[in-house]
């Protein structure tokens, strides 16, 4: 059965390190997927540029992938890939801030990006961006917020497609009494979105 069992899971891409890890898998209650590249594709693309009133939609773009190209995080890239051909200034004094954002600094000029309170934190967030913001996330989209010298300039929305084969594997699960969690860096409305799919 064991055999059997390894030979049936490989076959789906799932290797098991032991037999008694094989066994243990039958009993388990809850499963935790991760967001990203798991249940979505796990390729992020800009769906919206939102600039903040006096600033184009390149200006933008090119303050974001400034500050983006030394960040690893797939929304991260998202922005990059979007501003493919544009030149990207190096940034100096870069710092990225686990589960919030980045901030960096471009020809004297201190540049932020990341989640909605980060971002506040550093500038002003009119009630109108912030209203437009949850609106996107309720479709499923990541607003991003950039700020220079302590003024918004623009929100940029990124969006990751859940996988078509998502959902029958989490019924699956849950048809086998198993409690299917979801985990991500995402804010909560956005999640709940991408739940709802």
């Amino acid at each position: 059965a064991i055999m059997v069992g390894n030979g049936v899971g490989a076959r789906h891409g799932i290797l098991f390190k032991t037999a008694a890890s094989l066994e243990s898998a039958g009993r388990v209650e809850i499963v935790a997927l991760d967001k990203t590249g798991t249940i979505t594709q796990g390729e992020p693309e800009v769906t919206d540029l939102l600039p903040a009133p006096g600033v184009t939609e390149d200006e933008l773009l090119r303050l974001a992938n400034a500050l983006e190209q030394r960040s690893e995080h797939p929304l991260a890239r998202a922005v990059v890939r979007r501003a493919a051909g544009m030149d990207a200034p190096e940034v100096t004094d870069f710092r990225a801030v686990p589960g919030n954002g980045l901030t960096a600094e471009l020809d004297g000029q201190k540049l932020a990006g990341g989640n909605l309170a980060f971002v506040q934190s550093l500038a002003a967030i009119p009630q109108e961006t912030q209203d437009r913001a949850a609106r996107l996330a309720e479709q499923g989209k990541t607003p991003l917020f950039f700020a220079k010298n302590g003024e918004l300039a623009g929100t940029i929305a990124v969006a990751d497609e859940v996988k078509e084969t998502s959902a029958g594997a989490i019924a699956a699960l849950r048809s086998l009494g198993v409690d299917v969690r979801m985990l991500t860096g995402d804010n909560r409305v956005t999640a709940e979105a991408i739940a709802r799919r």
